[in-house]
């Protein structure tokens, strides 16, 4: 591994380039991140789809860390070095690439979890509302005080509302009287302020207490630990908190959804301007509950509420199933 560190705008990142064997001819892609790769969260299942592209004879580099300001001045950078497709591993790169898309025509630009795209920009992004809507279902047939909870951030962001909406939407599709309440941060990478969120939201009834951070989303799990509660969590990382509080993860597959895209668009399969891995598409659904490797939910989980959950892949699968988040049922409070 060669470590390369360089300036953009007076701000200093760190660049990893990594070569499979001399392979250059075989693509070369790029990673910005917004946070660490060690996050065991959202930045860590971005850079493990990368370590698979390298896997597959591609030379790969990344930038982790990368602040809004250097965003342009960073893929600037990798698309002047031949790097194709360049990947902004957050819907927050997707400004940066509609900005930079033009000036560089030859290059792609994807963006994980981003919301549209025109021309060489191509947004990548998970079904949340799926996901989101089977949390929901879990945490309300956990629930003892019928009240639950979420900790969020990005408040209004597309992939947000999807994921959330889509929590609250199936809490309420078997205890339509259920109390869902949202906590929405500035951060996605504060433990501590994650964890006071949740104490809030337990101090007002919450017994089960979900959400969606990157590496913040560890203070949920560790406030669930702390005083009782069930908790879902975003890695194996986070059951391992509290593997007794944990009910399951949404285990987001990055690798698959990466490998796919960047074969897709090898391939000129990839064209649109959109596109969203779930149950219902072929290869890599993107995401699926997962609570350790051997196992997709807590022991504590009943029979019953598995195969309803099961019951309802299969509906997405299908499409007999389709959730429709809007704004209203991902706001804030209650």
């Amino acid at each position: 591994m060669r470590k390369i560190a360089f300036t953009w705008l007076a701000a200093v990142l760190a660049v990893v380039t990594l070569s499979a064997g001399g392979s250059a001819q075989s693509g070369k892609v790029a990673m910005l991140l917004p946070g660490s790769i060690n996050d065991q969260s959202w930045n860590a299942a971005g850079y493990l789809g990368l370590q698979k592209l390298k896997g597959q004879g591609m030379e790969i580099a990344y930038s982790e860390n990368v602040q809004a300001a250097d965003h342009i001045e960073a893929m600037k950078d990798y698309a002047r070095r031949g790097f194709s497709p360049i990947i902004g591993h957050s819907g927050r790169f997707l400004s940066a690439a509609q900005r930079v898309g033009p000036d560089f025509e030859k290059t792609f630009f994807l963006v994980g979890s981003g919301s549209g795209g025109a021309k060489n920009v191509i947004s990548i992004d998970l079904a949340n509302e799926q996901f989101g809507y089977l949390v929901g279902v879990l945490a309300a047939r956990m629930t003892k005080t019928g009240k639950v909870g979420a900790v969020a951030g990005l408040e209004g962001l597309p992939n947000m509302i999807a994921s959330v909406g889509g929590f609250r939407l199936g809490v309420k599709s078997v205890k339509p009287d259920a109390d869902v309440r949202v906590v929405y941060l500035q951060s996605m990478e504060d433990p501590a302020a994650a964890k006071e969120a949740a104490f809030s939201l337990i101090s007002a009834g919450a017994d089960v207490v979900a959400g969606k951070l990157n590496a913040g989303h560890a203070g949920i799990v560790q406030a669930a630990k702390e005083k009782g509660v069930w908790a879902t969590g975003r890695s194996f990382g986070h059951t391992a908190i509290a593997p007794d509080r944990v009910l399951t993860n949404i285990y987001e597959k990055w690798d698959e959804v990466y490998v796919a895209a960047v074969g897709d668009l090898k391939a000129g399969k990839l064209t649109g301007g959109y596109q969203a891995y779930g149950y219902h598409t072929q290869g890599a659904h993107g995401a699926d509950l997962l609570y350790n490797e051997s196992r997709p939910f807590n022991p504590a989980v009943p029979a019953a509420v598995i195969a309803e959950i099961d019951g309802l892949k299969k509906k997405f699968t299908s499409g007999d199933l389709k959730v429709k988040p809007g704004k209203d049922d991902a706001r804030g409070g209650a």
